[in-house]
């Protein structure tokens, strides 16, 4: 990938912003996708952003990270106006179908369930980060810094003072937020002294590119085993991306083999609807684990992404939340900044704590209760997960909630995906 230009040089805009002793109005430390999307989002804001980004190559393109686009997600693009960009290099999912073992009653979701086109997308990294970096550029309020690292923060009343070193010298700017966007091990919430909580899980997950011998139809699969979940999500020319979840030894011990007799279990998994598979590329492990923050905001900072959340990766949930946690505070920004109220102030952020720490638990106790129900063969817990599944496959109004749950159709909708 070729490395970010910066879209303004680096000086404080000439704004009332500026004259009142800001160099901007928020400082979004994270350049990632979602960095990139909150200042996307703010673009006809009128407030003027600062995006700070440490690596010129985020680690997760090296690794061909692939994401599901939930259909939340997509009409907050849409209503940034960026998804006629990002929708060419990324594939759809119109069929969703979830098994647990052998066990003959599939679920199976369609478009038809919600009247919709599509149930989702799922889309490599740079596919979404390219998109945004370019959209970023052309956004007026927005100074796009890449490589710059952050070195102090200063948080007073009425301003907060960052060090940062940017093209080998030391510079300071004055600013009335920082949005902390830097993942999961944040320095920014760390150094807030902002506790969290959760436990890192027995599973690790294996995550690899394959192209099938047939079709993958747009089709994504979550198949349950008792070492846990296996997804199959569809991506553009026939390839598919595989999240593979089970015990830590165990997922070592796959890794270790060679690409014949990985391919081989894996085809084991994977089952034979699409015929033969060929490994593209290396394959990857990462252990799994559930963090929720205890404060999103404090007085001059605001926590989104992994900064402040993160989940087990079943249905694909951690980077919708993030895209829902920036939407959120878009529209709580603009708000308050319409009224001339302090955008910085700890009142105006916990409008967006309120929003959406609340969301994100649900979702984070959802996908825990997921994985635990389905990675075990205790007798009485097989009968009850399977007695579900029947509901859901029988009682249309369950299969519909369960499905609008997953998509992020159930809870408050930002305005922006309502343009």
């Amino acid at each position: 990938m070729a490395q970010p230009q910066l879209s303004q040089t680096f000086n404080a805009p000439q704004t009332s912003t500026y004259q009142r002793g800001y160099d901007y109005d928020l400082v979004i430390v994270g350049g990632g996708i979602v960095g990139l999307t909150l200042a996307s989002a703010l673009k006809d804001s009128g407030l003027s952003v600062l995006l700070v980004e440490a690596k010129v190559e985020s680690a997760a393109v090296a690794k061909g990270q692939a994401y599901a686009v939930h259909m939340l997600s997509a009409l907050i693009y849409q209503g940034i106006g960026i998804w006629d960009k990002i929708l060419p290099n990324i594939e759809t999912y119109r069929r969703v179908r979830l098994s647990d073992g052998d066990y003959p009653g599939v679920v199976e979701w369609e478009t038809g369930d919600i009247n919709a086109q599509d149930l989702g997308y799922v889309g490599e990294h740079q596919a979404l980060l390219h998109p945004l970096q370019e959209f970023v550029k052309d956004c007026s309020h927005v100074t796009y810094l890449c490589p710059a690292e952050v070195v102090n923060i200063q948080y007073q009343q009425d301003v907060v003072t960052i060090e940062m070193k940017f093209a080998d010298q030391m510079q300071t700017v004055r600013t009335k937020l920082v949005v902390a966007a830097d993942g999961s091990r944040s320095r920014i919430r760390q150094a807030a002294g902002i506790k969290t909580h959760g436990w890192k899980y027995w599973q690790s997950c294996i995550v690899a590119f394959v192209k099938p011998e047939k079709s993958h139809n747009n089709t994504a699969y979550e198949k349950f085993q008792s070492s846990g979940p296996f997804a199959i999500l569809p991506l553009p020319g026939n390839r598919c991306r595989i999240v593979w979840t089970a015990p830590h030894e165990e997922a070592k011990a796959l890794c270790a083999l060679d690409d014949q007799q990985f391919l081989a279990e894996l085809q084991a998994r994977y089952g034979n609807q699409m015929g033969k598979l060929e490994l593209l590329g290396d394959r990857f492990i990462f252990q799994v684990q559930l963090m929720q923050s205890d404060r999103y905001v404090l007085h001059r900072l605001a926590l989104v992404g992994d900064a402040a959340h993160n989940c087990h990766p079943v249905g694909g949930q951690g980077l919708n939340l993030g895209i829902r946690d920036v939407a959120a505070l878009a529209q709580v920004l603009q708000d308050a900044h319409a009224k001339g109220e302090d955008i910085g102030n700890i009142q105006i952020l916990k409008h967006y704590e309120r929003w959406r720490k609340r969301e994100n638990l649900t979702i984070l106790g959802f996908t825990d209760l997921l994985d635990r129900m389905f990675s075990n063969n205790i007798l009485p817990i097989v009968v009850v997960r399977r007695l579900a599944l029947w509901i859901m496959r029988r009682v249309p109004v369950v299969k519909i909630f369960s499905l609008k749950l997953m998509i992020g159709l159930k809870g408050r909708v930002p305005k922006l995906a309502q343009q």
